[in-house]
């Protein structure tokens, strides 16, 4: 048998310093755990963009599609800002998104203990935190038809179209469902059916779906304006949440910040499966490139370790060392370890970017 493949894209900013901490957890893996993957990398935007002059080209396109998982570190900064929108360094990610038909968007909003007065809410609202936001990522209202700006009469009018197909709401549910199972069981669904007919049939399928195959989960239906209210009153009231593309983006940064720092945190996006059962997917962090930062041994690698994370999780159904890893972060956080963005208390000491990555390392051989 083949060992599973992943193909890294650090990309830019501090993409390729967090990047080289999850090299390290990989090799920890096969070396302690006797996990060992095959790892390719490739460029993907502004890095991309300066060799190819595409933020990523179909080479790497085409290897994309044939690994078992991406790994992704950050894409963009201000040396492309003059950049033609086409070859952005933030398309490169948006082509491997449509090109994989990655539907599935997976949001953690984990708030761990040593992190809880970080938060804008009270510790006791957001203390021990862990929901789930799956949104749907390639329908609704960013890809419909028609669009653009347009002029009538004497003035123009901007025009977006929602627009869900029955399938598209079928899959995505699936997707919800099936990650429920291997949680609490329980799913609330967001919309506004209350207003909109795409929101009257996204309901009426999302029941569906469940009626007839999940008839073990809990679900229920929320407006995604009582569903903001609801986050920000009693988020641990929630299992997993499913909602469309444009909730799904709005409700996932807003689930964001209740863990105190969107430096914290990774995602997942997951499509069909392939020949070998595992799904299309691309692991990332949600913080951005932080040009800012970049080069100076001071980007929080969390994120992107804890995407690692998810990919042994999601992509190899390795939940128990998935666990293994997160049980590390946990402790070097409460251990008082911390990067430059989660400093709260005074007279603690920022580590860098590599020594977070050491203190992670240390905390997985004391698991063994």
């Amino acid at each position: 048998m083949t060992n599973p493949s992943l193909l890294i894209l650090p990309g830019d900013g501090i993409g390729p310093e967090v990047m080289a901490e999850v090299r390290r957890v990989i090799d920890w893996f096969g070396a302690r755990r006797g996990l060992v993957f095959d790892v390719g990398e490739d460029l993907v935007g502004g890095a991309a963009y300066d060799v190819h002059g595409v933020p990523l080209s179909d080479a790497t396109m085409a290897r994309a599609q044939e690994v078992d998982a991406v790994l992704l570190g950050a894409v963009g900064g201000p040396k492309y800002d003059d950049l033609d929108f086409s070859v952005k360094p933030e398309r490169g990610l948006l082509r491997l998104r449509k090109e994989m038909d990655l539907f599935a968007n997976l949001r953690p909003a984990q708030c761990f203990d040593a992190l809880a007065d970080f938060s804008s809410l009270k510790r006791e609202v957001v203390a021990g935190l862990d929901i789930m936001i799956v949104r749907e990522l390639t329908s609704g209202i960013y890809f419909g038809e028609p669009r653009g700006i347009f002029e009538e009469g004497n003035e123009r009018v901007g025009i977006n179209t929602q627009r869900y197909t029955e399938s598209e709401i079928d899959r995505v549910a699936r997707a919800a469902f099936d990650l429920a199972r291997k949680r609490g069981s329980k799913v609330c669904s967001m919309e506004k059916a209350n207003v909109m007919e795409s929101g009257v049939l996204w309901r009426e399928v999302v029941q569906r779906v469940r009626d007839a195959d999940y008839p073990d989960i809990e679900l229920s239906h929320m407006y995604a304006d009582a569903g903001a209210m609801q986050l920000c009153r009693w988020p641990k009231q929630f299992d997993v949440i499913v909602t469309d593309n444009l909730f799904g983006d709005l409700l996932s940064d807003a689930a964001a910040m209740l863990t105190g720092s969107l430096g914290m945190l990774p995602s997942a996006s997951l499509g069909a499966p392939m020949a070998n059962g595992r799904p299309k997917a691309l692991y990332e962090p949600v913080h951005g490139s932080a040009p800012d930062i970049a080069g100076q041994g001071k980007a929080n690698p969390i994120a992107c370790i804890l995407s690692f994370a998810m990919a042994l999780r999601y992509s190899f159904d390795l939940g128990d060392e998935a666990a293994r890893l997160e049980r590390a972060v946990e402790k070097v956080l409460a251990d008082g370890v911390r990067t430059a963005d989660l400093l709260g208390e005074e007279g603690v000491t920022p580590v860098s970017t590599g020594q977070m990555g050491d203190a992670i390392l240390a905390a997985l051989d004391a698991s063994l």
